[in-house]
């Protein structure tokens, strides 16, 4: 288990705990003034060891900075866009902060206040998202040994404020179309396809079917910090999406006379299509006209096409099965979390059907008479009779 002796010292005894790290290392722990704090110490070590909880002092005094570039390499499962997203915000918030202390040295309270200090320049989202990268770093550290707990658990976060979405009707989307003249055919694949920005901006002309009306998705570019980056779709997941047959002639024209590999939407400049470009020169510019001639139209961006046409779709009579695969959510249980209020209507049709089904199944049984005074009247059948 351990053994205690004890050793002089100008300022009188003290106490030496021996003792076995897990990897078979014989370490020490020297300085306890009294026999009694030299057993508790090598008490607490074994228990440790017995709840694989035990950590090595000399491996968590190292700088959270050099500890991050570390958990950092390590995360090779996440996509290119979300890698951009972990180093920004190391860099801008967590190793100014940090980087210096030592992983041993941050404590929960320190962590809470310095949460506070970003909320009083970000929002909750990007909070948040800071947070969870700093918490990511001391995971990975929990995880190698090198701390006992992550000090990130548990922390107040800021509430998010859940955005209103504004969904176009039909005449909304033709009316944006028109206002966006020779663009307006990207607007109008949004809305119907549910596509996000990069997954069309990333579509192939050999990737359109036009003959089945299917649109295949199989890769997405992004432009985090204005560095383009290519990949997968969000779900990493191929898909095959169908458009209606309204989006035909459009597409014919984009891909007509185009090499199989060439891009369908092109910017300005033959190259992506760009939504920090597109946005304030074109979309931002037509929403504002539309809201001044008609101020029932809504506030949307062009990501807001997406829940349109989720929107669209489930007033169309899709199920929710159907409205996951066009969007391309995980599961369905992900696109009813997300768009909760679009099936709202199909509660009232179940409260409807099950009054319709009851009401059926009495029709078969005889009405009571009435008794009194008075001709006989038939009373309609409960639940209860």
């Amino acid at each position: 288990m351990g053994s205690i002796e004890s050793y002089a010292t100008t300022a009188g005894k003290r106490y030496r705990v021996r003792f076995r790290t897990p990897d078979r290392r014989d370490t020490q722990k020297r300085g306890f003034r009294t026999k009694r704090e030299a057993e508790e110490y090598l008490a607490s070590v074994h228990v440790s060891k017995l709840r694989g909880e035990w950590v090595d002092a000399s491996r968590s005094r190292i700088p959270v900075g050099e500890w991050a570039q570390h958990w950092l390499d390590a995360q090779v499962q996440v996509k290119p866009t979300t890698l951009s997203g972990y180093r920004h915000a190391l860099e801008k918030h967590i190793v100014p902060r940090w980087g210096r202390t030592r992983l041993v040295d941050v404590s929960h309270s320190a962590v809470q206040n310095w949460v506070m200090t970003l909320s009083s320049s970000l929002g909750p989202s990007a909070v948040r998202q800071t947070h969870l990268v700093l918490s990511g770093v001391m995971k990975y550290a929990v995880r190698d040994g090198r701390l006992a707990r992550n000090p990130c658990d548990d922390i107040r976060l800021p509430r998010l404020v859940k955005r209103q979405r504004g969904y176009l009707t039909h005449e909304q989307v033709a009316a944006l179309v028109r206002e966006l003249g020779g663009q307006g055919d990207v607007a109008l694949l949004l809305a119907y396809t549910g596509l996000r920005w990069g997954e069309m901006a990333a579509l192939r002309v050999e990737r359109v079917d036009l003959a089945r009306r299917r649109l295949e998705v199989a890769e997405a570019v992004s432009e985090p910090r204005g560095q383009l980056i290519w990949g997968s779709p969000k779900s990493h997941e191929r898909r095959s999406v169908p458009f209606p047959s309204l989006l035909v002639e459009s597409l014919t024209r984009r891909c007509a006379g185009r090499n199989g590999d060439a891009l369908v939407f092109v910017g300005t400049d033959g190259g992506v299509l760009r939504g920090n470009n597109f946005r304030p020169r074109f979309f931002d510019p037509a929403i504002d006209r539309l809201r001044t001639a008609s101020t029932e139209f809504p506030d949307i961006t062009p990501h807001d096409l997406r829940h349109t046409a989720a929107s669209l779709a489930v007033s169309a009579g899709a199920n929710v099965k159907a409205v996951q695969r066009m969007l391309g959510h995980a599961s369905a249980a992900m696109t009813l979390d997300v768009y909760a209020d679009l099936f709202d209507d199909d509660l009232d049709s179940v409260a409807t059907a099950l009054d319709v089904r009851a009401r059926a199944a009495a029709v078969g049984s005889a009405w009571p008479q009435k008794r009194g005074h008075g001709p006989a009247v038939d009373t309609p059948p409960t639940l209860f009779d």
